[in-house]
Protein backbone atom coordinates (compact mmCIF):
# COMPACT_ATOMS: atom_id res chain seq x y z
CA UNK A 1 0.00 0.00 0.00
CA UNK A 2 1.11 3.48 -1.05
CA UNK A 3 2.24 5.80 1.75
CA UNK A 4 -0.64 8.38 -0.15
CA UNK A 5 -3.22 5.18 0.81
CA UNK A 6 -2.18 5.17 4.04
CA UNK A 7 -2.14 8.21 5.44
CA UNK A 8 -5.37 8.49 4.03
CA UNK A 9 -6.69 5.22 5.42
CA UNK A 10 -5.46 6.89 8.97
CA UNK A 11 -8.30 9.92 8.49
CA UNK A 12 -11.22 7.70 6.92
CA UNK A 13 -13.13 7.83 10.16
CA UNK A 14 -12.80 11.42 10.04
CA UNK A 15 -14.30 12.45 6.69
CA UNK A 16 -17.26 11.52 5.64
CA UNK A 17 -18.64 9.96 2.36
CA UNK A 18 -17.95 12.75 0.27
CA UNK A 19 -14.96 14.51 1.78
CA UNK A 20 -13.51 11.31 1.48
CA UNK A 21 -14.44 10.73 -2.16
CA UNK A 22 -13.07 14.35 -2.87
CA UNK A 23 -9.94 13.83 -1.25
CA UNK A 24 -9.67 10.82 -3.66
CA UNK A 25 -10.35 12.84 -6.37
CA UNK A 26 -7.70 15.30 -5.29
CA UNK A 27 -4.82 13.00 -4.86
CA UNK A 28 -6.04 11.42 -8.60
CA UNK A 29 -5.32 14.77 -10.38
CA UNK A 30 -2.25 15.39 -8.43
CA UNK A 31 -1.19 11.83 -9.36
CA UNK A 32 -1.88 13.02 -13.08
CA UNK A 33 -0.79 16.54 -12.89
CA UNK A 34 1.64 17.59 -10.21
CA UNK A 35 0.84 20.92 -11.16
CA UNK A 36 -2.39 20.86 -9.69
CA UNK A 37 -1.07 20.56 -6.24
CA UNK A 38 -1.00 24.64 -6.23
CA UNK A 39 -4.47 25.05 -6.61
CA UNK A 40 -5.87 21.96 -4.73
CA UNK A 41 -3.82 22.19 -1.17
CA UNK A 42 -5.15 25.42 0.15
CA UNK A 43 -8.44 24.76 -1.24
CA UNK A 44 -8.10 21.30 0.90
CA UNK A 45 -9.76 22.65 4.05
CA UNK A 46 -12.91 24.12 2.16
CA UNK A 47 -13.52 21.49 -0.34
CA UNK A 48 -12.91 18.36 2.29
CA UNK A 49 -12.28 18.75 6.23
CA UNK A 50 -11.64 21.40 8.52
CA UNK A 51 -11.31 21.32 12.08
CA UNK A 52 -9.66 19.09 14.80
CA UNK A 53 -8.29 15.45 14.99
CA UNK A 54 -8.19 15.37 18.82
CA UNK A 55 -10.69 16.90 20.36
CA UNK A 56 -7.91 17.89 23.51
CA UNK A 57 -6.16 19.56 20.90
CA UNK A 58 -8.48 21.89 19.15
CA UNK A 59 -5.25 24.32 17.69
CA UNK A 60 -3.39 21.44 16.80
CA UNK A 61 -0.44 22.75 18.98
CA UNK A 62 -0.06 19.09 19.77
CA UNK A 63 -0.13 17.26 17.23
CA UNK A 64 -1.95 17.48 13.18
CA UNK A 65 -5.55 19.28 12.94
CA UNK A 66 -7.84 17.45 10.27
CA UNK A 67 -6.93 20.13 7.98
CA UNK A 68 -3.60 19.41 8.26
CA UNK A 69 -3.94 15.66 7.58
CA UNK A 70 -5.91 16.28 4.72
CA UNK A 71 -3.42 18.33 2.95
CA UNK A 72 -0.67 15.70 4.33
CA UNK A 73 -2.19 13.24 1.88
CA UNK A 74 -2.08 15.44 -0.76
CA UNK A 75 1.77 16.04 -0.17
CA UNK A 76 2.18 12.15 -0.13
CA UNK A 77 0.39 12.11 -3.24
CA UNK A 78 2.96 14.86 -4.47
CA UNK A 79 5.77 13.65 -3.45
CA UNK A 80 4.54 9.70 -4.80
CA UNK A 81 4.19 11.59 -8.50
CA UNK A 82 7.04 13.74 -8.47
CA UNK A 83 9.73 10.85 -7.46
CA UNK A 84 12.19 13.03 -7.25
CA UNK A 85 13.48 14.68 -3.82
CA UNK A 86 14.65 18.07 -5.11
CA UNK A 87 11.84 18.63 -7.18
CA UNK A 88 9.52 18.07 -4.03
CA UNK A 89 11.79 20.41 -1.67
CA UNK A 90 11.29 22.80 -4.16
CA UNK A 91 7.44 22.44 -4.55
CA UNK A 92 6.48 21.96 -0.93
CA UNK A 93 8.89 25.17 -0.10
CA UNK A 94 6.50 27.05 -2.39
CA UNK A 95 3.62 25.46 -0.65
CA UNK A 96 4.80 26.91 2.40
CA UNK A 97 6.31 30.03 0.91
CA UNK A 98 3.03 31.32 -0.56
CA UNK A 99 0.72 30.19 1.52
CA UNK A 100 -1.34 31.38 4.73
CA UNK A 101 -0.88 30.47 8.43
CA UNK A 102 -2.78 26.66 7.85
CA UNK A 103 -1.21 26.24 5.08
CA UNK A 104 2.39 26.71 6.22
CA UNK A 105 1.39 24.65 9.52
CA UNK A 106 0.20 21.67 7.42
CA UNK A 107 3.77 21.60 5.40
CA UNK A 108 5.71 21.66 8.80
CA UNK A 109 3.39 18.76 9.86
CA UNK A 110 4.16 16.68 6.66
CA UNK A 111 7.85 17.09 6.09
CA UNK A 112 8.44 13.38 7.10
CA UNK A 113 7.88 13.07 3.66
CA UNK A 114 11.17 15.09 3.36
CA UNK A 115 15.27 14.89 4.56
CA UNK A 116 16.95 16.99 6.51
CA UNK A 117 17.15 19.90 3.31
CA UNK A 118 13.78 20.35 4.93
CA UNK A 119 15.57 22.21 7.36
CA UNK A 120 15.02 26.06 5.97
CA UNK A 121 11.23 25.80 6.40
CA UNK A 122 11.89 24.73 9.52
CA UNK A 123 14.12 27.35 10.56
CA UNK A 124 11.73 30.10 8.48
CA UNK A 125 8.84 29.15 10.91
CA UNK A 126 10.66 29.20 13.84
CA UNK A 127 11.52 33.12 13.05
CA UNK A 128 7.17 33.58 13.31
CA UNK A 129 5.55 33.86 16.42
CA UNK A 130 2.09 32.32 15.84
CA UNK A 131 2.41 29.53 18.22
CA UNK A 132 0.80 27.10 16.02
CA UNK A 133 3.52 26.95 13.23
CA UNK A 134 6.40 27.26 15.97
CA UNK A 135 4.86 23.76 17.51
CA UNK A 136 4.37 22.43 13.97
CA UNK A 137 8.04 23.39 13.37
CA UNK A 138 9.27 21.64 16.50
CA UNK A 139 7.33 18.43 15.69
CA UNK A 140 8.88 15.04 14.66
CA UNK A 141 10.74 16.95 11.65
CA UNK A 142 12.52 18.81 13.66
CA UNK A 143 13.34 16.38 16.72
CA UNK A 144 14.87 13.26 14.55
CA UNK A 145 16.99 16.23 11.90
CA UNK A 146 17.24 19.57 13.13
CA UNK A 147 20.88 20.32 14.26
CA UNK A 148 21.23 20.73 18.26
CA UNK A 149 22.20 24.20 17.93
CA UNK A 150 18.90 25.32 15.85
CA UNK A 151 16.85 22.74 18.12
CA UNK A 152 18.03 24.71 21.18
CA UNK A 153 16.77 27.66 19.44
CA UNK A 154 13.59 26.33 18.95
CA UNK A 155 13.37 25.18 22.41
CA UNK A 156 13.49 28.65 23.47
CA UNK A 157 11.52 30.32 20.82
CA UNK A 158 8.77 27.63 22.53
CA UNK A 159 9.21 29.04 25.70
CA UNK A 160 8.73 33.02 24.52
CA UNK A 161 6.22 32.50 22.56
CA UNK A 162 4.11 30.37 25.07
CA UNK A 163 4.18 26.96 23.18
CA UNK A 164 3.96 24.41 26.17
CA UNK A 165 7.30 22.17 25.76
CA UNK A 166 5.11 18.88 26.03
CA UNK A 167 4.33 19.87 22.00
CA UNK A 168 8.24 19.44 21.31
CA UNK A 169 9.40 16.29 19.80
CA UNK A 170 12.31 14.13 21.70
CA UNK A 171 12.84 16.94 24.41
CA UNK A 172 13.81 14.24 26.86
CA UNK A 173 16.40 12.70 24.99
CA UNK A 174 17.63 15.90 22.90
CA UNK A 175 18.20 17.89 26.59
CA UNK A 176 21.87 18.32 27.34
CA UNK A 177 23.68 20.75 29.99
CA UNK A 178 23.62 23.45 27.33
CA UNK A 179 19.86 23.69 26.40
CA UNK A 180 19.38 23.23 30.56
CA UNK A 181 22.24 26.35 30.44
CA UNK A 182 20.10 28.42 28.32
CA UNK A 183 17.08 27.68 29.94
CA UNK A 184 18.55 28.98 33.50
CA UNK A 185 19.52 31.86 31.77
CA UNK A 186 16.18 32.54 30.14
CA UNK A 187 14.56 32.13 33.69
CA UNK A 188 17.48 34.58 35.00
CA UNK A 189 16.11 36.98 32.96
CA UNK A 190 12.70 36.80 33.61
CA UNK A 191 13.15 37.11 37.07
CA UNK A 192 15.70 40.14 36.44
CA UNK A 193 12.83 41.75 35.01
CA UNK A 194 10.26 41.08 37.45
CA UNK A 195 8.37 38.50 35.44
CA UNK A 196 6.98 35.19 36.10
CA UNK A 197 9.05 32.13 34.67
CA UNK A 198 6.73 29.26 32.76
CA UNK A 199 6.09 26.59 34.88
CA UNK A 200 7.47 24.11 31.62
CA UNK A 201 11.06 25.03 32.31
CA UNK A 202 10.89 22.28 35.02
CA UNK A 203 10.67 19.72 31.78
CA UNK A 204 14.12 20.70 30.60
CA UNK A 205 15.43 21.68 34.37
CA UNK A 206 14.76 18.91 36.18
CA UNK A 207 16.86 16.75 33.82
CA UNK A 208 20.09 19.44 34.55
CA UNK A 209 19.52 20.63 37.66
CA UNK A 210 23.37 21.26 37.61
CA UNK A 211 22.61 24.05 35.52
CA UNK A 212 21.06 26.20 38.03
CA UNK A 213 24.37 26.05 39.97
CA UNK A 214 25.29 29.25 38.08
CA UNK A 215 21.43 31.17 39.16
CA UNK A 216 20.82 30.45 42.96
CA UNK A 217 18.00 32.99 41.89
CA UNK A 218 16.45 30.93 39.30
CA UNK A 219 16.99 27.40 41.98
CA UNK A 220 15.39 29.70 44.65
CA UNK A 221 12.33 30.64 42.66
CA UNK A 222 11.88 27.46 41.17
CA UNK A 223 11.84 25.56 44.35
CA UNK A 224 8.76 24.01 45.78
CA UNK A 225 7.37 26.17 48.57
CA UNK A 226 7.27 24.08 52.36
Amino acid sequence: MSRTHQMRDAIAADLSPAAASRLSQMTAEIAADTSAAARLFPAAAREVARGPLDPADPSGIHGPTLDDAVRGVLLAALAEALGDDARLLREVSDLYRYGDGDEKRAVLRALHLLGPEAQPIVEDALRTNDIRIVAAAMGPWAGTHLDDATWRQGVLKCLFVGVPLAAVDRLDERTDPELARMVAAYAHERLAAGRSVPDDVHLVLDQEPGALDQFPDVAAALRPSA
